[in-house]
This record gives structure tokens, sequence and C-alpha cells, in this order.
């Protein structure tokens, strides 16, 4: 299957990463490459580094960018920006951009799992040379934890129900296909008019197999400090988790006093890293959304380096 990727925000990005013709840039989440490729148009002079943990991602992005010469592939998590530019011998660079979340293709690819829509093996790994996939949470972890993580990651208020069913289940039959796991959380959901039921459980269980939300605050301060001064940091996210994470480490880079009101100066220490050029998210026009219906829940925020 090709990566038919639609760049969400892309005017909005390119803008917020305020190109410069020499300079490195970073696409931590490569996927599609459909960001990429626009950096690239701007860069004749510069570098770009596309970093992404899907081979699959990594081997179309390959063929569509086959035409620049200036582009370093890294199987790789974002996660480990430090570690990757350090293998890549680059101290910092002028811009990194990460666009959260599942892609295009790994939701229409069925034999990945990540979709509700279809029947596959349960996965929803996007590196696939790790162990942990969607199966083993959804047959070994407890309803505990099962419930935890469906609550906190999916949002889903029907939470301890699922986890009860899947529990049941399992100790019946092994779960190991999506349309098992979708008929258990029908079973568990009243019918309601706001989308599909298994939607907030697939989403819960995605994010704990790729451990996505843990990490992300540190990442975030991790890709600040890799900036050169006056570098832009970009980060599109598509859940309200992701973008607390963000909006909060934001806030603590930009600098935040602790210190109790009254004190004549400042006595915590807090370091300014630089400043927040969005006060509020850049949403997606109604155009896009209507051209784009997975662009409807994006929402970007930009960070410039002091």
């Amino acid at each position: 299957m090709k990566f038919n990727h639609k760049p969400v925000l892309l005017n909005e990005v390119i803008k917020g990463l305020n190109i410069k013709p020499d300079g490195i840039y970073v696409d931590g989440t490569l996927g599609g490459a459909g960001h990429s490729i626009e950096i690239l148009k701007k860069i004749p002079k510069g570098l770009l580094i596309g970093i992404d943990r899907d081979e699959d991602a990594l081997a179309a992005a390959k063929e569509k960018l086959k035409d620049y010469e200036n582009v370093k592939y890294v199987h790789g998590n974002h996660d480990n920006i430090k570690e990757i530019l350090e293998d890549l011998e680059i101290d910092r660079v002028d811009g990194i951009l990460l666009d959260l979340g599942v892609s295009s293709y790994q939701l229409d690819e069925k034999n990945r799992g990540f979709s509700y829509m279809q029947d596959a093996k349960l996965d929803m790994r996007m590196d696939k040379s790790q162990k942990l996939d969607a199966e083993v949470v959804v047959n070994t972890y407890s309803e505990e934890d099962l419930a935890k993580i469906i609550y906190e990651y999916g949002e889903e208020k029907f939470s301890r129900r699922i986890a009860k069913n899947i529990c049941e289940e399992r100790k019946k039959n092994k779960i190991e296909t999506t349309s098992q796991l979708v008929k258990i959380i029908e079973k568990s959901v009243p019918l309601k008019n706001s989308g599909h039921p298994a939607k907030r459980t697939f989403q819960a269980l995605r994010i704990e197999v790729n451990n996505e939300i843990k990490p992300l605050y540190d990442c975030i301060e991790d890709c600040i400090d890799c900036l050169k001064t006056g570098g832009r940091l970009c980060v599109i996210t598509f859940h309200s988790l992701e973008d607390r994470a963000v909006k909060e480490a934001f806030v603590q880079a930009q600098g935040v006093c602790t210190c109790p009101p009254g004190l004549p100066y400042c006595m915590c220490g807090k370091v300014e890293k630089g400043k927040i050029i969005t006060k509020k998210p850049i949403l997606p026009s109604e155009e896009e959304q209507e051209e784009n219906s997975r662009s409807r829940s994006a929402k970007l925020r930009i960070f410039e380096k002091a």
C-alpha cells in the first residue's frame, strides 16, 4: 500500500518553521514526507533529517524524496532526538517538526491493526520490531490496568465495563483480532451518536503500545535544547492528552516563576529557554477540515529558542 498522505496544517507549519535556505531541519515524524518535501524545496543548501520508527514509512519517504540528496534518514524515535543528533555529529538545528499520532497509512493499512473499521490481527505497533503489541496488552494486562489505560488515554467513561468484559471474554478465547475486540466494546458501550463506540478504546491501546504520552513532555524539552538561537519547534497534536503535554512543556520552557507572591525578586531559579509563538494553538481552516476529515482535531503549537 502506498503512503497517500495529506499533510495537516502544511502552510502553517512551513511559515511557523521560519525556514532558512541553508538551515538544518528535523522532521521527527517523517511519515509520508508530505511536510518534508515542502521543507526540502526551501533548503537547497541545507539539510533535512527524517526520523520515523516505522520502516514502511521510511521506505516510502525515501522513494518520495529520491530527487533530493540533502536528506538523512533515521529509523528511530523522536524521543531520542539528542542521541540521534549526537550520532550524526550535529550539535544544534534550525527547526524541528513533530506531527504526532498515527498516520493515515497506518490507519488504512489493514494488517497494521490500528483501525476498528477493518478486521485484522491486533497489532498497532508503529515500530514493528518491538515486542509489545495490542494483542499482548489486551490479553495479559490486568483488568485494573486495562481500565486505567482506556480511561486515561481514551477518556472513555465506560472503561471499567470494557475492561471487565475483555477479561471475561479472554478467559474463553484469546482475543486476537480487531473485530473480536470491537464486538466486546460494542456490547460494553451504550448506543450513542458521538462516533464509533470503539474509537476511544483503540486510541488508548495505540497510545499504550507505542508509549506516546509518557515521554512526550521530556521529548519537547529535548527538542528545544537541540535548537539554535532563533530556531523553531512546531508540534501538531491530535488529542487533548498530547496537546496538554506540549502546552505544559512550552510554558515551562518559556520560564515559569514558582516563587510565592510578594517576594521582592525571583528565588526559584526559573530558566527562560525562549518564547511561545502561538499564544493559542493554530487550528485547520474550515476548508482544510472539509477536504481532510483527519485534520479536524489537529492543533499546532510553535516555540522559538532564545
